[in-house]
């Protein structure tokens, strides 16, 4: 993959604000959401030859069995994941192109993103240093195992989907704190957003999503 590093900037702001009127339509009211989308530019995560499509409401492929997920999903995800107010420590589990990092980026205090796949992350850390993402640490773990050192977090956000939820992604939140995440097999997912309380968790039910699966254990 060539990054179209030196296009940043020069997409049309015409096909980006087309974008967030799509996203405005589908749900997504958090403005500081819809301002962060605006402002990264989806188009030097991906293929040069994509390019094209970078604006589209839809996921693309970077390689490695991966894509880069729907921007709709990006900020379904984030919005369900602020619920209106300023993060601190964010946990994301499946770094990929970066693109969601960035996101989270603008929306976050720090960043805490875990990728299995070294290539893609070794690509996304040069993404994002060109890019001037400063409060974003990238490790290349296992995801379902989240970052212990670094919990806890007061949001959690999957880019991959589990057969079950991991049990440490659960103990990793703070109390208040909200996990995002897809459960399911290929073909029946569920996106889920689990709130951890004082004594228990709730689980709120969003809307079916086709995401690539969650690997464990294979560096």
């Amino acid at each position: 993959m060539k990054p179209d590093i030196q296009g940043i900037g020069m997409t049309s702001f015409r096909t980006r604000e087309r974008l967030i009127q799509r996203l405005r339509a589908g749900g997504i009211t958090d403005q500081e959401v819809l301002d962060s989308v605006r402002a990264v530019p989806r188009h030097v995560f991906i293929d040069e030859a994509l390019a094209s499509r970078a604006y589209e409401d839809t996921a693309l492929p970077i390689g490695y069995g991966q894509t880069i997920s729907q921007p709709y999903i990006v900020a379904r995800m984030c919005q369900c994941l602020r619920q209106g107010r300023r993060l601190q420590n964010v946990l994301e589990i499946g770094t990929g192109s970066g693109y969601q990092t960035a996101v989270l980026s603008r929306l976050a205090e720090r960043v805490y993103t875990v990728e299995r796949i070294d290539a893609l992350l070794k690509r996304a850390r040069l993404l994002l240093r060109r890019l001037g993402v400063l409060n974003a640490h990238l490790r290349h773990a296992d995801g379902s195992q989240g970052w212990p050192e670094h919990a806890p977090f007061d949001g959690i956000v999957v880019s991959a989907a589990p057969a079950e939820i991991p049990p440490p992604l659960l103990a990793q939140l703070a109390p208040g704190a909200r996990l995002v995440i897809p459960v399911g097999d290929a073909g029946m997912q569920e996106l889920l957003v689990i709130q951890r309380n004082e004594s228990d968790f709730t689980r709120e039910r969003l809307e079916l999503v086709n995401f690539v699966p969650l690997v464990k254990d294979r560096l």
